[in-house]
């Protein structure tokens, strides 16, 4: 696959990627709290401000979504625990969530700073994965001209090598269905964590 992927749950923790989405979204595979959580990302790690271009976006978003999610199951004691952890940790998150924004994005576009390669301006796709109605596969697309053609070429060329965008080849990852490598978890596995 030549553009970034990852798959997703509901609660917007990444369950898998291929390469080039592991370096797209390289910081959240080295946040302290694992697996890595889009929501946990951007209303409490510093580097999100840097790495989307429209932060206040992001976090409308993510709520919207975590709301959807919690609409489906009112009783799933995981997306409670996050809902808390955030309202207790984010002076923002309580405010956007109480707004009662409901959302599923399934496309649209994202512009992001990249440590290793610069600005991106993406276009990306949300796809439910068949008999999965809880998780999906995250493409963020070739995107919007030549130049992002240019800066996914360039996240690829990182990919595998040592100070890369990406973690080198083999570190922490277990090959998973095709490229996928699924994260790991503090204990070492590779097991998810729903």
């Amino acid at each position: 696959m030549s553009v970034p992927a990852v798959v997703q749950n509901g609660r917007l923790d990444l369950l898998a990627a291929n390469d080039l989405g592991r370096a797209l979204y390289a910081d959240l595979f080295t946040m302290a709290q694992q697996p890595p959580n889009f929501a946990r990302y951007v209303f409490l790690d510093p580097r999100a401000e840097d790495f989307y271009a429209d932060l206040d976006e992001a976090k409308d978003l993510l709520v919207a979504v975590l709301r959807a999610t919690a609409g489906r199951d009112p009783l799933d004691k995981q997306v409670t625990a996050l809902v808390g952890e955030l309202s207790a940790r984010s002076t923002g998150f309580g405010t956007r969530r109480a707004k009662h924004d409901v959302h599923r994005h399934s496309r649209g576009r994202k512009v992001v700073h990249h440590p290793a390669v610069g600005t991106m301006d993406l276009a990306y796709d949300d796809f439910a994965l068949p008999g999965e109605p809880l998780r999906s596969l995250l493409l963020a697309s070739r995107g919007l001209g030549p130049a992002v053609d240019v800066t996914i070429c360039d996240l690829g060329a990182g990919v595998g090598e040592k100070g890369g965008p990406g973690r080198p080849r083999g570190h922490g990852q277990t090959p998973g269905v095709g490229r996928f490598t699924l994260p790991r978890g503090r204990d070492g596995s590779t097991r998810p964590h729903y």
